[in-house]
């Protein structure tokens, strides 16, 4: 099944923000395309602020003068639905309440030919509820663009149970066509990024509600250490945290009020006050008076690198730490250790990678996070208990200071911050993939396409080593034993299938 011909008419419904860039897609594309919105005069609006948008690509020289003249006479604002009925291809943008979906989709099942293809662009919605409501929901597929839809490249394509094989393969090679990356997707609750990227928000509030860090730290960790574009409150205050929460809520609710969704009574208690993020002045940060919207995260003080230190072991996914220590012109001395993944410091107290640990539990031990790449890093988090010596702890901040990064301290958090994130995330992406929702290809083009994250999870557990993450999780279960941090089956079985064949080799 090939993509629609460009020939072929295409009709938005709804012409809110999102409808408008789906139209424009569309229509830059080479469709002819109606728009429609039940409010009267809406659709002619619409088209007029489309054409705006393109008279400004061309001011930009991202589109010929030629060409925007002729898309804009394939546009057409529509007057009514019987409008639509030579349509080969329908997209809903209208509000999130299924029973609004649903009636529209029964209307336009009267209007519109037999082999029109009819698409919701739902984000929180089931693609198989909305098509339940029609007499031939085989036809109806999920096409999920991502705000601004003109700009942003990922479109899921989501089959709902019904959906037929060829209504889904003609609505991935049409978006594609467009020149979208789209990605084939089951009809499950948040889809793939909605569902995937929970974790890099709930981590980042538990740690604030644990007291563990502020927000102004947890966002330059997650930027500077982790490598992700955004911090969770920065970016929470973007998407608006009455639209964050939403979709948390309606995923966790959508799983049954699984523990591993939990949404944040911090953002909870966000919402409430009406501190809704940049749209509204105040969200995490303030953002009245033309506020920046930022604050300063937390850096430690100067303090006096270390003269040596003994590795025990080679530090895991951290090991390219060792070069960085002697370009730094700090003597390392290496032990062989058995299981050994530390740097013992000349106080001897240890430095120990995240892994799902708390430092109270052990002598003198202060832990770092996990970094995208420890030479590009410039920020590193630290965590210690309060009976962590204040030598150790300034020959810990000393060494990663001399490395050229800025450190920030935090409380005594188990997984800390990226670490904690990212195995969550690695989690959620191999649970997705065996009850069949997507590839990991898919899931990992998603996550960095959708989310902009820096890796996608498949990425990440392949750079850190396939058991990383279900050690971590399985040392974060022992101590929070609610089942949110406990390892999915599959990654379960991934970490002791790779276990086995390495014990056999």
């Amino acid at each position: 099944m090939t993509a629609l011909d460009l020939s072929s008419p295409v009709a938005v419904v709804g012409t809110g923000t999102m409808g408008q860039g789906i139209a424009q897609v569309a229509l830059v594309a080479g469709h002819p395309v109606w728009l429609y919105d039940a409010v009267p005069g809406r659709a002619r609006e619409a088209a007029a602020a489309i054409g705006a948008r393109l008279d400004r690509l061309v001011e930009k020289d991202r589109l010929a003068a030629g060409d925007r003249d002729e898309a804009r006479a394939r546009l057409r604002p529509a007057e009514s639905l019987t409008d639509l009925a030579d349509c080969s291809l329908v997209v809903e943008a209208v509000v999130e309440l299924l029973e609004a979906k649903q009636e529209l989709f029964r209307q336009l099942e009267d209007v519109v030919g037999e082999d029109c293809l009819l698409a919701t662009n739902t984000s929180s919605l089931s693609v198989t509820a909305v098509g339940g409501a029609l007499r031939n929901p085989g036809r109806l597929v999920g096409l999920h663009f991502f705000n601004p839809a003109p700009l942003l490249p990922l479109v899921e394509v989501v089959s709902g149970y019904a959906t037929d094989v060829t209504s889904a393969t003609r609505a991935y090679e049409t978006a594609r066509s467009w020149g979208k990356t789209p990605v084939a997707c089951a009809d499950t609750p948040g889809f793939i990024v909605n569902r995937i990227a929970r974790p890099f928000y709930a981590e980042a509030f538990a740690v604030y509600e644990a007291q563990g860090a502020d927000p102004a730290t947890i966002d330059a960790i997650l930027r500077e250490s982790g490598g992700f574009k955004m911090g969770a409150f920065e970016l929470t205050d973007l998407i608006g945290q009455d639209v964050n929460e939403s979709v948390t809520h309606s995923v966790w609710r959508s799983f049954f009020h699984d523990v591993r969704f939990t949404p944040s009574l911090a953002q909870r208690r966000l919402v409430e006050s009406g501190r809704l993020g940049r749209k509204s002045g105040q969200g995490w940060y303030d953002y009245s008076g033309g506020a920046a919207g930022s604050a300063e995260p937390h850096t430690a003080e100067k303090a006096q690198p270390p003269a040596y230190v003994v590795a025990e072991g080679n530090l895991g996914p951290a090991s390219e730490l060792l070069a960085l220590i002697r370009e730094a012109g700090i003597q390392v001395r290496e032990e062989e250790e058995d299981h050994g993944t530390r740097l013992v410091l000349p106080g001897d107290g240890q430095l120990a990678l995240a892994d799902g640990q708390t430092s109270v539990e052990f002598r003198d031990v202060v832990y770092f996070d996990l970094a995208l790449d420890y030479r590009k890093a410039t920020r590193i988090a630290l965590s210690a208990s309060q009976d962590t010596s204040t030598q150790t702890m300034s020959e810990a901040i000393g060494l990663f200071q001399a490395l050229g990064k800025d450190v920030s301290v935090i409380g005594d958090v188990p997984g800390m911050i990226v670490a904690r994130t990212v195995a969550r995330i690695v989690d959620l992406a191999h649970d997705a993939v065996a009850k069949g929702v997507a590839t990991e290809e898919d899931i990992d083009t998603a996550m960095r396409l959708g989310v902009n994250y820096p890796l996608g999870p498949f990425e990440w557990s392949r750079r850190l080593g396939r058991t990383w993450a279900c050690s971590l999780l399985d040392d974060l279960h022992e101590r929070d034993p609610s089942g949110r941090y406990a390892p999915s089956l599959a990654l379960y079985r991934h970490s002791y299938a790779t276990e086995k064949r390495e014990g056999a080799s």
